[in-house]
């Protein structure tokens, strides 16, 4: 029976889709926890073999450089087959095992190598994965689908950050096979728990990869909304891989906080994200997803700001709400800005292409912090050159607010 649109938004959860979006969300607590992991202390290892920022921004670039490589083929193979769930399934203990050995670098070579089969493993299982929230989850329901999702990823980061410092206090490879263990074990759950009556879905027509990039860019080429959708995803992304980089080395190099202790001031600000995300869920649903955003990337650039013109520690204690729940605005909305603007048989490919513009900023982001922070070294000498990042971040997020604005006009011209 039809539902008003109001009826519709503002309805419950059933018990089915509760049980639903819970278990499809444990890949994202695995996947964020490993993948902050090694982009976070994997830095903080790497000073022991570099001093340069920018080297460590190119390492953690890696992560960009395999998803403009590997999101839009892993993406779009998954629609051509009756399940996703092998991509999990196969590519996940890779992840594992290159996160385990990530511990152990004691060189630029050793790292790197560890980083593009930890990325590369990663970007197979995640692009399949990902298509299952259009493939499963009601569109009525698709704003608290991405909240609860970004509720598994903040529990995941903040786990890695709070437990991290800690951990690596007691030896340097603990973090990462720590890490290694909870994904085992979170993706082990997954699998065991995802209902299978509507895993399946029905194989795409397409003939290959070639065929897939040319239906991409047509896509592209036909659809200004996508492409306003993929430049301001990018900056987004560009602002949260910068700061994800370089948040443990601007508290412990830049301010002289201890490692532990940095991780115990990001796990704070973390408290925040996960306070975000279930209420930006709601909000979108009930007024709209590109309003919401709108309103939290101008409150989370202005807060951006503060700690990259002023290195006093309070200040920068006192402006961490604001930037942790704008973060946390960030981090859940975006894939619920892209599900209504995607065709029924294109669900991975179409994921690709938001990894595609992910993998643009992730890849940008830790370069041009570094850059800068190497570049601004003597002018903020006071934090070693480190609040640069914020400016970086800060300066992402709102470039990306006139680019939202012309996907608001279009996506209402549509309807």
């Amino acid at each position: 029976m039809a539902t008003s649109e109001d009826e519709q938004t503002d309805r419950g959860l059933k018990g089915r889709e509760w049980k639903l979006l819970a278990v499809l969300g444990l890949p994202t607590f695995a996947y964020a926890l490993a993948t902050t992991v090694a982009t976070t202390y994997l830095p903080v290892l790497a000073q022991d073999f570099t001093h340069s920022s920018t080297v460590v921004g190119l390492l953690i670039a890696v992560e960009g450089i395999m998803a403009l490589l590997l999101a839009v083929p892993a993406g779009a193979l998954s629609d051509r087959r009756a399940s996703r769930l092998p991509f999990v399934r196969w590519a996940s203990p890779v992840l594992i095992v290159a996160l385990a050995a990530m511990g152990f670098a004691t060189s630029l070579p050793y790292a790197l190598i560890a980083v593009v089969v930890f990325f590369a493993a990663y970007f197979v299982a995640y692009e399949p994965y990902r298509a299952l929230y259009p493939d499963l989850v009601d569109p009525e329901i698709a704003g608290r689908g991405q909240s609860t999702q970004a509720l598994w990823r903040g529990l995941g980061t903040i786990i890695a950050i709070a437990s991290g410092g800690v951990l690596l206090t007691l030896g340097k490879p603990i973090p990462f096979l720590a890490g290694a263990g909870l994904t085992a074990i979170a993706v082990g759950i997954f699998l065991a728990l995802l209902p299978r009556e509507d895993v399946d879905h029905e194989p795409g027509d397409s003939t290959g990869l070639r065929e897939d990039l040319r239906r991409l860019r047509e896509l592209v080429a036909s659809r200004p909304d996508l492409r306003a959708f993929m430049v301001a995803n990018g900056l987004w992304e560009l602002s949260l891989g910068a700061m994800k980089t370089f948040i443990i080395l601007y508290l412990t190099m830049g301010l002289g906080l201890g490692t532990g202790l940095a991780g115990l001031a990001v796990a704070g600000g973390a408290i925040f994200i996960a306070a975000a995300t279930p209420l930006s869920g709601k909000l979108a649903d009930r007024f709209g997803t590109v309003r919401v955003m709108r309103c939290s990337l101008l409150l989370f650039g202005a807060g951006l700001l503060v700690p990259f013109l002023v290195d006093d520690k309070l200040v920068v204690g006192a402006v961490t709400p604001v930037v942790g729940f704008g973060g946390g605005v960030v981090m859940t909305l975006p894939y619920a800005l892209l599900i209504p603007l995607m065709q029924d048989d294109d669900h991975g490919l179409t994921t690709g292409l938001y990894s595609l513009s992910r993998g643009i900023g992730t890849a940008l982001g830790p370069l041009l912090a570094g850059i800068a922070i190497s570049v601004l070294h003597d002018p903020l000498s006071g934090t070693d050159g480190y609040q640069a990042m914020w400016g970086v971040c800060a300066a992402a997020i709102l470039l990306s607010v006139p680019i939202l604005g012309r996907l608001r006009d279009e996506t209402s011209q549509q309807r």
